[in-house]
């Protein structure tokens, strides 16, 4: 008697909830474009990392301004990243303009009186571009 009526009861539940008009879909997460462009950038930089360790420089220093600072024998390569996913999007070597170009020596010199140990050595600025999945570092861009 007691599982009967436990099963009536289950089954007026059940009953009530298909008459019930269905819920409202959950709104869906918007992925933060700041979040995932931050990702993006963040892995493109690991992989200029990983570029330049594979052809013999030492990595000295990345940080907020500058990406990546390097060091091969007597050169010392302070490299900008950028990484556009789509075409449509622009060109990532447009991104590096007369500001940020500007920007960068400032934050080279910067580091370099920071770090008089490298101060005899070489500069060059070279900017990694990463358009839709495919690397290509432009040595001397700036």
């Amino acid at each position: 008697m007691r599982r009967a009526r436990r099963l009536s009861v289950l089954s007026r539940t059940v009953l009530r909830a298909a008459r019930l008009p269905p819920l409202p879909a959950a709104p869906q997460r918007r992925e933060n474009s700041r979040s995932s462009t931050r990702a993006r950038g963040t892995a493109a930089e690991r992989r200029a990392r990983w570029w330049y360790r594979l052809r013999g420089y030492r990595v000295l220093a990345g940080g907020y301004e500058l990406d990546l600072v390097l060091r091969r024998g007597q050169t010392v390569v302070f490299c900008e990243v950028k990484a556009k996913t789509g075409v449509d999007r622009g060109d990532p070597l447009e991104m590096v303009g007369r500001e940020k170009q500007r920007r960068l020596r400032r934050a080279a010199e910067a580091w370099l009186a920071q770090h008089p140990e490298h101060a005899g050595c070489e500069v060059r600025f070279d900017v990694a571009v990463e358009r839709g999945g495919r690397s290509e570092h432009v040595p001397n861009a700036l």
